[in-house]
Order: structure tokens, then sequence, then C-alpha cells
């Protein structure tokens, strides 16, 4: 789902390090001021960024972008994302943190513990970008790259960070590079239009996602139409309730742990400021699901859903993911007086399908 015409979309910190990184390496192998740098995001998407700073040495280099988060409400918009490259006598590239950057103290997340707060596809798409201009050189040599933000610390305080068990600074996220506006109204609107066109387009079936992967690797499981893909964010019982009166006939929600876990307990509306992560309800399903005790009382000190199906571990994570599908998608015809049929599938970062169930008529 894109956002409304209304809204002007913006890009991540993972991107902006990203072009910061790829600017700097180029200043630093070139020797000569960049004020203009194109990367590449994931989905392929060429981008222009406009370097707010690129100071050079024979040394090394730091550039930096500031952060247009678009329409987006982002704490980080205004910030100024800095990379700093150097030469380095191992070949190959290698990121780190530093002012303004956290450091991940806790297990369950993307990043191991004891690294800087970088997450997977910006360290990708950092790595992608700096090749595109030191191809040759790496053959040889190697270069280091460390991301900052000198206002990040600051910034963190105004996130959730602190109890993920994230310190000293914000973390590089994005998925995809853009930032999608949230704006409720408009974001409302925007599920109901793409609603709209799947009914106009013939489906009485809908795919409902989380987000833009969820709705990837959907695609790539249920062959149905384009149309019938609809990004619903945090929106899952306006949503379902969209559907239930345009007179659908059966949604297949698809979604990821953290959030499916919400909606298990009985949460429509999944923003993190809005409901959290229930441990303790993750923990009696477990049980329900004969986890062993002594696993199911290690699993209540989990940080976060992700975290919690670490714990538990692989024996169990198929029957307790199946239960929390089955009792999301109970939730979601509940919600809906039962007029829609209702299946809920859960998968990982990768796109695996950790669980899924149905609930018919």
């Amino acid at each position: 789902m894109k956002a409304t015409s209304a809204l002007r979309c913006g890009y991540t910190t993972g991107a902006c390090a990203a072009a910061a990184a790829k600017a700097a390496a180029l200043a630093l192998l070139n020797q000569t001021t960049v004020k203009d740098i194109q990367i590449t995001l994931p989905d392929g998407e060429r981008v222009n960024f406009r370097l707010s700073r690129c100071v050079f040495n024979t040394l090394e280099t730091t550039c930096s972008v500031v952060k247009d988060a678009g329409d987006d409400p982002d704490v980080t918009d205004g910030a100024e994302i800095c990379a700093t490259v150097s030469r380095k006598d191992t070949p190959g590239i290698s990121i780190d943190g530093g002012k303004g950057v956290g450091t991940v103290t806790k297990p369950g997340l993307e990043v191991p513990a004891g690294m800087p707060a970088i997450n997977p596809t910006p360290r990708r798409m950092i790595i992608q970008a700096v090749e595109e201009v030191a191809d040759t050189y790496l053959e040889t040599s190697g270069l280091k790259v460390i991301v900052s933000v000198p206002v990040g610390k600051d910034l963190a305080r105004r996130t959730l960070n602190s109890r993920l068990g994230i310190v000293g600074g914000i973390s590089i996220l994005g998925t995809s590079g853009v930032v999608i506006p949230y704006s409720v109204d408009a974001y409302k609107v925007s599920i109901s239009q793409a609603l709209d066109v799947a009914v106009a387009s013939g489906c009485r079936e809908v795919v409902l996602t989380t987000g833009r992967r969820s709705e990837k690797y959907a695609q790539k499981e249920f062959s149905l139409a384009g149309e019938s893909f609809v990004q619903m964010g945090d929106f899952v019982g306006y949503a379902l309730e969209e559907c239930a009166r345009k007179k659908l006939t059966g949604v297949i929600i698809w979604g990821m742990v953290g959030k499916l876990s919400k909606v298990a307990h009985g949460d429509f509306y999944t923003n993190t400021d809005s409901s959290k992560v229930d441990v303790a309800f993750l923990a009696a399903v477990a049980t329900g699901c004969d986890v062993p005790q002594s696993v199911v009382t290690v699993s209540e000190k989990a940080v976060t859903a992700h975290h919690f199906l670490k714990i538990i571990g692989e024996d169990n994570i198929k029957g307790l993911c199946d239960r929390l599908c089955l009792l999301a998608a109970e939730k979601c015809r509940d919600h809906v007086r039962g007029v829609l049929e209702v299946e809920c599938v859960m998968s990982d970062y990768n796109g695996t399908i950790l669980g899924r169930a149905d609930v018919k008529g």
C-alpha cells in the first residue's frame, strides 16, 4: 500500500548512513569534495541524497546526511547521520558504531548483544553503497566505516531503546530505506482505498500485511492478484472492519510474532506506543502448548516476542506459533462478528513460515 499523495515519504536512518558512507568512501579515494550521492534501495530504486558535510584528508573522510523523514513524525527527523571512512590493512569493509549509535546489551534483537545497533539491512546497504565506488580498491585493501549520530544519545531517550537494552544512542534502522508517512487519518484512508481497488478488481479475499516486508513474503506464498495485497500497518481492527463493510468473504493476515501475538491477545491497534508485547501472555500460551515449565520460566525474562521464540527453542516453536495464529484468527473473526473467514500466517524476519491457522464458518 502506498502513502496517499498528500503525504511526503522520507528516508530511513539506514539509507542516510549508506549515502553518507558511499560519499565518504568516494571522497577519501578521490580526495575530492562530494556534494551529492546516489544509492540503491533494497527494492532496486536509485535515490539521490544531498550531503550536509564532507571533510577529508588522506587518512579518513567524514560525510553526513541530514535525515528527512518526509511527513512522518519520526524522532530522528532532521538528525545528522554521519559516516567516517578510513583505510585499513585487511581486505573488505568493516562497520562499527560511533557517537550516538546505541549498543545492544540484551539478546533477542536482530543484532547480537555487544554489537552496535545497526540492523542487518542497513549494514547490507552500506556495504553495497561503498562497493559501488571502491570495488577496485577493495580487491587488495579494506575500508572501515564508522556510523555516528551526534545527537543520537539525546534522541534515544524518546524511543523504546532503553527498554530493549539498547544503550548510548539510537538504532540505525530500515528494511526498505523509505519512511512511509504515519498519519492515522491518511493511513486509514489509504487502507480503505486499497480495499476499494481490490473489490473493484473482483477480489473476494484479501491479504492484510503489517508492512512492506511481510507483504513481499506473502506475495511469494500466495498466487493472488496484486490488488489483493493490502498493507494495514498497525490498524488491524480498522482493516478488518473495512473488509467486513465492503462485504469481502475472507482475509489472510500475514505478520511476525510481535504483532500477531498482540492480535492473539486481543489488541487490534498494534503500534508500540499503544500496545506492548505481553510476555506473561506468551508464557501462558506456551504452557498450554506443553512447553516444559523450566523453559517457560526462563522465557518470561524475554525482552521481545522474537526473543521469546529464541528462548523456547526450535522444538517448541511450531506448536506455539500455530497456537498464536489460531488465537489471533479467532479474535479477528470475533471482532467482525463472524462475517469473515480468517487465516493468520506468521513468518520470521526472512520469510520462513513459523505458524499458520484459519477459522472458517
